[in-house]
């Protein structure tokens, strides 16, 4: 490939380039960092993007941020996150009074002025397969502002290939630049659990990085250092890097199953899950999870579908990765059938059904895949008279909209009154909180395994993997 000769060059010291002699590069990363010489660059300021460009603020970086949404931008300016993510917004509202929190609304423009690039946009079609347009979208960009020596890192997990396979093509099409010659890409997947994204990145996992070649590689780990207090996992490939990522969700998720397999049994058994669970993970090489109405979210059950898209172009059938997505998909179905035997309904077409949680688990406002969506679907097979939504944390949502006779009630005492029939699905903490005054006469199914069974005790009422009442 041509390599254009008119490229800005970047301000980095020319020496520690032309020598290749990488590990000179710390004795001057650090203050031009600081001093905002190097800028980093987050494309995306979402449930990723908004903590990654917060902890780089809290390391006293100067920080671009980008996004698509001019509403995300607006709360930005303002310092503030559109997600109720701890520790977002003072960190928002200090590069803001600080100086060193900039927002552009031009992605090319952010490629030019900065140094490292993060691309932290969303990869999550609506079917949970993996759609990479925004990803292309913004590689084109940077590609277009890209500057020799510039860092580019992809962050979002995706299936493996995407950043050799689709973000580099694009980078060196649209730069006319080649990769670890003249610019340097990493993956650096995400590894945060919402409402606690700040801690996990700083401090409770260490940052994994993998590079497009060995100088990729180091710099990665140099650059990374700042954020990561718990240090740099480097990987021979990066491939093997975006496959870690999703082997972390599949774990989850497989383990996630064999606790509904296993409730499920203990139901028909006539036993009680919780109290076997409790007795088994007691010894130290048991560590049984949780049974559940449903999986929610953009990660777990969605990174098995990249595995076993994969598998499929590599003629493998993963099998249990393929089995495990299979039973939790019919939780939200045979949770929905356990419910309605509480109450023995004549006539579906006369019951209110309150449905607690909206958020695809609790603690978190986030609605993406949530299993809530699926059990109004098996409700609305069955012409069910209304359906009632609360969320603590969710105080609207447009794709409510699309299911008749559905509504969305901030009031809990409201939401819970004259239902027939209560399901909680998200175990926020104030449902744990709910008292025999508050359910009334309402049969309750606990999805989620939260609330106390003593509590309850005489009362209509069932636990996933616990009959009782």
């Amino acid at each position: 490939m041509t390599i254009k000769k008119n490229r800005e060059k970047s301000n980095m010291d020319e020496n520690v380039f032309l020598n290749n002699n990488i590990s000179q590069l710390p004795l001057s990363l650090d203050s031009k960092i600081h001093s905002g010489e190097f800028k980093i660059a987050i494309y995306g300021l979402g449930h990723v993007g908004s903590p990654l460009a917060a902890a780089w603020l809290r390391a006293g970086a100067h920080v671009i941020g980008v996004d698509k949404s001019k509403q995300i931008l607006e709360y930005a300016r303002k310092g503030k996150t559109h997600i109720p993510e701890p520790g977002v917004n003072d960190a928002f509202e200090k590069g803001i009074i600080n100086k060193k929190f900039y927002i552009y609304e031009d992605l090319v423009k952010a490629s030019k002025d900065s140094f490292l690039k993060m691309i932290c946009v969303p990869v999550l079609a609506p079917d949970g397969t993996a759609d990479l347009s925004a990803v292309k979208n913004v590689a084109v960009a940077i590609g277009k502002g890209l500057k020799k020596n510039d860092v580019v890192a992809l962050n979002p997990s995706v299936p493996p290939g995407t950043t050799e396979e689709v973000v580099i093509p694009l980078l060196q099409k649209e730069s006319g630049f080649e990769v670890e010659n003249d610019f340097y890409v990493v993956y650096n997947p995400e590894r945060i659990y919402e409402g606690r994204a700040i801690e996990d990145i700083e401090q409770r996992y260490p940052g994994i990085v993998a590079g497009s070649g060995k100088k990729s590689l180091e710099i990665s780990k140099k650059v990374f250092s700042f954020i990561y207090q718990k240090g740099i996992i480097a990987m021979s490939n990066i491939k093997a890097a975006e496959t870690e990522k999703l082997f972390e969700g599949v774990y989850r998720d497989v383990n996630i199953a064999l606790a509904n397999e296993l409730a499920i049994f203990s139901e028909r058994l006539g036993i009680n899950f919780w109290e076997v669970r409790n007795a088994a993970n007691s010894q130290p090489f048991c560590n049984l999870h949780k049974p559940g109405i449903g999986v929610g979210g953009a990660c777990i059950p969605v990174y098995p579908q990249f595995i076993l898209k994969t598998a499929k172009i590599l003629e493998l059938d993963c099998k249990l990765t393929r089995s495990g997505r299979s039973l939790n998909n019919l939780m939200p179905k045979y949770c929905v059938i356990q419910a309605l035997k509480l109450i023995k309904p004549k006539k579906y077409k006369d019951l209110r059904i309150t449905l607690l949680g909206l958020a695809f688990r609790g603690g978190v406002s986030d609605t993406r895949l949530s299993p809530t969506y699926d059990v109004i679907k098996e409700l609305q097979k069955l012409k069910v008279k209304e359906v009632i939504v609360h969320d603590p944390l969710v105080k609207e949502d447009d794709h409510l909209s699309k299911y008749t006779n559905t509504y969305l009630i901030n009031d809990l005492d409201e939401a819970l009154k004259g239902a027939d029939l209560i399901m909680v699905i998200a175990d926020h903490k104030e449902y744990k909180n709910l008292t025999r005054i508050n359910i009334g006469k309402s049969a309750l199914y606990d999805g989620r395994g939260i609330i106390m069974e003593k509590k309850f005790s005489g009362l209509n009422h069932a636990i996933i993997g616990s009959r009782t009442g």
